[in-house]
C-alpha cells in the first residue's frame, strides 16, 4: 500500500501555483503539509498507518507557452494528443505477418513434395541412403558399402570408366572400411597395433573381372569385406553394382600380407594385430576363383611389345613412399597400344613381386598368348596377353628384376555394343 501510494502520487501530481524564483510557499493540501523549494520540487508528506512517506513531484513549467511537467524523469507535454481508446479492431493481429508465415510453410511443403516425386522417378539415386558418399557398414557390421558417381574426368576415349578408375574405387572402399570400423591408425590402412610395430599392408595378388564398364553419370555401389587367407595373410573381396539396376559390373579379389616399414621385408601377423581384425572376417569363398596358372618367363626376346623408360613421378607414390598398385596397371597397358585400341579389358590378374619407389626406371613387356597372328592383333575373337614390369635401372631392384607379372583377357569392343542393343 505504501508503494502504491507513492506511485500514484508521482504519476498524478497535484497542480500548484507557478513557482517564483527565490519564493517559498507553504500551506495545507488535502489535510497534509506541502512545500515547494527553490527548484520547483514539491514535497508532500503522507501518513499511512503511522508511517510517513515523502513523495516528490515537479510543478509544471511553461516552455513557449506550453505547459510541460516532468514525471519520474520523463518530460510530457499537455498539448500532445493522447492515443484513442483500445478497441477490438486495434487488438487484432498483424494479418500481413500471418499471411507471410502461411506462405512460407506452403512453399516448404511444396519443395519437399517435389523432391520426393523426383526421387521416385530417379531410382538410381540410391545415394539418398548415403547422401555424402562416405559409406556405411551393413550386414551385421561385416560388409562396408559405398556409392560413387562416375565423373567426366574418370572416363576414357571409349566413353566409359577406365580400369584405373574402378581400381581406385576398390582401394578407396578398402581404406574407408578400416576407418569406419575404428581401426585406422596413422598409416595407410594400418591398424593401431600395426603402427606400433611399423607394419603396413601390401597386396600380393589382385584378380578383377569386369562384365560391364559404367559410363559418365552412372552411380555405382561397391561392397567390400575381408576374410582370412592362410596363417599370415588376409583376403579382401569386392562387388561393384549398378545402383539403378542392381547388376553386378565388377568382381574383384585380392591377397594381402604385412611388410615392415624399416626393413622392407614381409612380416607375420602379430597376435595383437590378429585380435584387432579377426572379428571382421567373413567366412565366405572368394568372389573370383583363384587363377593359379603359372605364367612362363617373359623376356625382351619373346615379347611382342616393349615400352621402356618408364619412371615414377612424385604423384605416383602413396603415403608408404612406394608406387601405388593401381599405377602398375597403366604402365602394363602402355606396352600394348594396339590391344587397347581394338579390345576391351575383360579380366586382369596381377602378381606383385617387389615394390617400386621414385628413383626407379622401369620397362613394360607384353606378349600375346592367344588371338594374335605372329604378334599381330586380329579383328575377331578374344585375346589373352601376358605382361611383366621389370626394373631397367636405378631404385632398389636389380636390373631385370620383376616388379609385377600379369595376365589379361580382352574382348572385342563391338560385343559391348551388341549387349547394349
Amino acid at each position: 500500500m505504501v508503494a502504491m501510494g507513492a506511485t500514484t502520487a508521482s504519476m498524478f501530481p497535484v497542480s500548484s501555483p507557478k513557482p517564483h524564483s527565490g519564493a517559498k510557499t507553504s500551506g495545507k493540501l488535502g489535510g497534509e503539509a506541502a512545500s515547494v523549494d527553490v527548484r520547483g520540487i514539491k514535497t508532500k508528506s503522507v501518513n499511512s498507518g503511522g508511517m510517513q512517506v515523502k513523495v516528490n513531484a515537479q510543478a509544471p513549467t511553461e516552455v513557449n507557452g506550453s505547459r510541460t511537467r516532468v514525471m519520474n524523469g520523463f518530460k510530457t507535454d499537455d498539448n500532445l494528443t493522447s492515443h484513442g481508446p483500445r478497441t477490438f479492431i486495434n487488438q487484432l493481429p498483424d494479418w500481413s505477418m500471418l499471411l507471410a508465415a502461411i506462405t512460407t510453410i506452403f512453399l516448404a511443403a511444396e519443395k519437399q513434395w517435389m523432391m520426393l516425386e523426383w526421387k521416385t522417378k530417379r531410382p538410381d539415386m540410391i545415394a539418398d541412403l548415403d547422401p555424402f558418399g562416405l559409406g556405411r557398414i551393413v550386414q551385421d557390421g561385416l560388409v562396408f558399402r559405398q556409392n560413387f558417381s562416375i565423373r567426366s574426368y574418370e572416363i576414357g576415349a571409349d566413353k566409359t570408366a577406365s580400369i584405373e578408375t574402378l581400381m581406385n574405387h576398390l582401394q578407396e572402399t578398402a581404406l574407408n572400411h578400416v576407418k569406419s570400423a575404428g581401426l585406422l591408425g596413422d598409416g595407410f590402412g594400418s591398424t593401431p597395433e600395426m603402427c606400433k610395430k611399423n607394419l603396413f599392408w601390401v597386396v600380393t595378388k589382385m584378380q578383377v573381372i569386369v562384365d560391364r564398364y559404367p559410363t559418365w553419370g552412372d552411380v555405382v555401389q561397391v561392397d567390400t569385406w575381408v576374410a582370412p587367407n592362410g596363417k599370415n595373410g588376409m583376403r579382401r573381396d569386392w562387388l561393384l553394382r549398378d545402383c539403378q539396376t542392381g547388376q553386378i559390373l565388377t568382381r574383384a579379389s585380392s591377397n594381402w600380407v604385412m611388410m615392415n616399414k624399416e626393413t622392407r621385408r614381409l612380416s607375420k601377423i602379430p597376435e595383437e594385430v590378429r585380435g584387432e581384425i579377426e572379428h571382421y572376417f567373413v567366412d565366405a569363398p572368394p568372389v573370383v576363383e583363384d587363377d593359379s596358372r603359372k605364367l612362363p618367363k617373359l623376356e625382351e626376346s619373346t615379347a611382342d611389345y616393349i615400352r621402356d623408360g618408364l619412371t615414377p613421378r612424385w604423384s605416383d607414390l602413396d603415403v608408404n613412399q612406394h608406387v601405388n598398385n593401381v599405377k602398375y596397371i597403366g604402365w602394363i597397358l602402355e606396352s600394348a597400344p594396339q590391344v587397347v585400341e581394338k579390345y576391351e579389358l575383360a579380366s586382369i590378374t596381377l602378381e606383385y613381386r617387389r615394390e617400386c619407389r621414385k628413383d626407379s626406371v622401369l620397362k613394360s613387356l607384353t606378349s600375346v598368348l592367344r588371338g594374335g597372328d605372329n604378334g599381330g592383333i586380329g579383328d575377331s575373337g578374344h585375346v589373352d596377353c601376358q605382361h611383366v614390369l621389370l626394373f631397367a635401372g636405378g631404385g632398389d631392384g636389380p636390373p631385370g628384376g620383376e616388379i609385377v607379372k600379369g595376365r589379361t583377357q580382352w574382348r572385342p569392343k563391338y560385343e559391348k555394343q551388341i549387349r547394349n542393343i
